[in-house]
């Protein structure tokens, strides 16, 4: 029995332990921890070995794992990891879980601290980013030098491609507003105000990095019961301005209901403090189309300021004597007016013959 129960213990020991307990891992010189379930989907990429740079997989859910993170045609929509570091204030806790609100369910919270900085290193932020097939983040940081910090950014290859850190200044978070919220999943609609987010460069790539954020599931049509969530951003003496509203539909005594605005939370000013923008050919690159997406140009079709679809068709040169028109009973020739106008018409006689004067 005692050795029963020896071989019992150590089975137990080589066993992974429980979802509540943590794993210490390291990685970049940085100290990241993870639970159980993270072991498991580690363990899905065990199951899978390499030769030459190819990975085969050695089970059958490691090769839908696999083609799951294949490149696609239509990609996936994108996930975002939201993540605190070592440091953080209760803005900044709030903040990310409000941000969260607004993103799930394509969000990924992390509630333990992570110790890393992703200006100076970001080799964890590109391993959790691969763990979890995330190609977008937001990290919350807080200390003396930079209080209350925020940094946006997106991966391009599971690599850092752009990064902007935002200071805030000050926060309503979503519970303080007691009104309605808008449904988990909502696509909101998106504002930019403001001539900064045209004329200036870093602010340019912050829009493109908040639509890209914020902007949801690409769909095909829109109802108008579904538009219920507007997201505002406005760029005003270099401090950026972010509000939420939810969209009322009122009565309007027509067809076409009135629309109101709401603020439902939560908002935020910012300031903009340092960047990390990758270089015009790494951006481009990011952008670039596969050749089976570029729809193909078709010829003799062309298209206005509104939309309109103009087609020229080439036709051959017609016979308007064997036109066919409308026949109408009053245009009818009778058989008693054509024998008439044929008597009328007399030929013509030349001036010689008239007057008998002709030479021989």
């Amino acid at each position: 029995m005692k050795t029963d129960r020896k071989l019992r213990l150590k089975q137990a020991k080589k066993k992974p332990a429980e979802r509540r307990f943590r794993w210490r891992l390291t990685c970049g010189g940085t100290t990241v921890y993870a639970t159980a379930s993270f072991l498991v989907h580690n363990q899905r990429l065990n199951n899978m070995t390499q030769s030459d740079g190819i990975t085969k997989p050695k089970t059958k859910r490691s090769k839908r794992f696999l083609e799951s993170r294949a490149p696609k045609l239509s990609e996936d929509l994108k996930n975002a990891m939201i993540m605190k570091g070592g440091n953080s204030s209760e803005t900044v806790t709030q903040a990310l879980k409000d941000m969260y609100a607004l993103k799930k369910p394509n969000a990924v919270l992390y509630k333990k601290k992570n110790i890393t900085r992703p200006f100076e290193d970001s080799t964890s932020l590109e391993f959790f980013s691969k763990k979890t097939d995330c190609s977008l983040f937001l990290f919350g940081s807080h200390n003396k030098k930079r209080p209350n910090n925020l940094i946006f950014g997106r991966l391009f290859d599971f690599h850092v491609l752009d990064m902007v850190e935002l200071g805030i200044e000050k926060c309503v978070s979503l519970k303080e507003f007691k009104t309605g919220k808008c449904p988990e999943g909502t696509k909101p609609m998106l504002v930019f105000a403001g001539e900064a987010f045209h004329t200036d460069a870093e602010l340019k790539r912050l829009k493109s990095l908040l639509i890209d954020f914020f902007r949801g599931p690409t769909v095909t049509g829109v109802r108008l019961a579904g538009l219920e969530h507007v997201i505002h951003f406005t760029a005003l003496d270099s401090k950026i301005y972010m509000r939420s509203y939810k969209c009322m539909l009122k009565k309007s005594g027509c067809r076409t209901p009135r629309m109101e605005l709401e603020e439902m939370g939560p908002s935020f000013d910012f300031v903009l403090r340092r960047t990390h923008l990758a270089s015009e050919q790494l951006y481009h690159l990011a952008h670039r189309q596969p050749k089976a997406l570029k729809p193909k140009k078709k010829k003799n079709i062309s298209h206005d300021a509104f939309g309109t679809k103009f087609g020229r068709v080439h036709m051959q040169k017609q016979d308007l004597s064997k036109l066919h028109t409308r026949k109408m009973k009053g245009l009818r020739k009778r058989r008693g007016e054509a024998v008439t106008q044929e008597d009328s018409v007399t030929p013509k006689l030349s001036k010689t013959a008239e007057d008998g004067s002709g030479s021989i």
